[in-house]
């Protein structure tokens, strides 16, 4: 187990440059989920930390010594890839041992690392198989086995759950989180969906085309977001976002309707604005807002709205059953202790 540091790095393919000195401090034993759009540079930094991409500047260190320059192999890191990458000729004993064959280890270290992972992963009475009889899932657990049988520093994952179906996510995520629990080893997993960074992280790296928007625990991201770009990224369905200003003690959209302010608040009248609300925080209220009904969609623990105040589209979501039909008018109104405003010209969270 160790930390990992990545101090002002950068990457460029030709002349496109890809990560623009991109820093983030990993501790020992922490979770960290880098998280961000196709394109925002997150699997190439952790193929850098990898060594399976090389630095174009900056430093990675992983337990206090830097390995710019260190081969794959001597980093002292295992990888769990989106595909598995089993060899189909192998069965899952000899796909877990394999990287310990290479190392020369005796037979009775071999057995008894791959029983050790079998045992954690339930593949206990699968080792003789091959990869071709076995489920997604199953396959998924042997290349986590695979990276467990190396007693690794530090834990890669890039997208592991992008094929399996949505119930085997689900379940998948829960294994792998129960599993850092339990080996308490530094873990860094790359992932495009929101939901397995909020459900797994301690704490999440959130990307956009070659830089940190912001990074913390994923309640800090969710509550307090920096910026617009992680306001819409964390969170489903996206966060509200309207445009406007403060008139009169209210903030006026510009489209003339006036919403509640929070209490507080630093933004001055007239200032070009960014008012965001999430779905979850918009409530029925008799004496709000009206906003026709466009779309209703039942989800079963909750019910999302798809509405519009004008001709501007809002969504909202409620833990109560909604009957309304589209056509009908709803009566909405913001929780004032969870209302975002937003500087319209930075971006930044006021």
């Amino acid at each position: 187990m160790a930390t990992v540091d990545i101090r002002n790095v950068r990457k460029a393919f030709g002349s496109v440059e890809v990560l623009h000195g991109v820093s983030v401090e990993i501790a020992d034993s922490e979770f960290v989920v880098l998280v961000g759009p196709s394109g925002c540079g997150k699997s190439t930094l952790l193929r850098m930390i990898a060594g399976l991409e090389n630095i174009g500047a900056g430093e990675i260190a992983i337990g206090k010594r830097v390995v710019n320059t260190l081969p794959p192999k001597d980093r002292d890191v295992a990888m769990v890839f989106q595909n598995y990458a089993l060899y189909p000729h192998m069965t899952v004993f000899d796909n877990m041992a394999f990287s310990l064959k290479l190392a020369n280890a005796p037979a009775a270290v071999m057995e008894r690392e791959v029983q050790r992972a079998a045992q954690i992963l339930g593949l206990e009475q699968l080792l003789g198989r091959y990869p071709r009889q076995l489920s997604g899932g199953q396959r998924q657990r042997v290349a986590m086995g695979r990276a467990i049988v190396r007693n690794p520093q530090v834990f890669l994952f890039d997208e592991p759950l992008s094929n399996l179906d949505a119930k085997l996510r689900v379940q998948m995520r829960s294994e792998i989180k129960a599993l850092h629990q339990r080996l308490k080893v530094t873990t860094i997993y790359v992932t495009h969906d929101q939901i397995e960074a909020m459900t797994m992280a301690d704490k999440i790296v959130v990307m956009n085309s070659g830089i940190i928007e912001q990074a913390g625990p994923p309640l800090d991201l969710y509550d307090r977001p920096a910026n617009v770009f992680v306001a819409g990224f964390i969170g489903s369905p996206a966060m509200n976002m309207l445009d406007g200003q403060i008139v009169d003690g209210h903030f006026r959209a510009s489209d003339g309707v006036d919403w509640l302010l929070p209490s507080r608040r630093t933004a001055s009248a007239g200032q070009p604005l960014l008012y965001g609300i999430r779905p979850e925080h918009l409530r029925l209220d008799r004496q709000g807002i009206a906003a026709n009904v466009v779309l209703v969609e039942p989800t079963g623990s909750e019910t999302q709205v798809q509405l519009r105040v004008g001709a501007r589209p809002l969504t909202a979501a409620f833990r109560e059953r909604i009957t309304a039909q589209p056509g009908e008018t709803l009566s909405i109104i913001p929780d004032p202790a969870h209302i975002h405003l937003f500087d319209q010209s930075t971006g930044l969270r006021l």
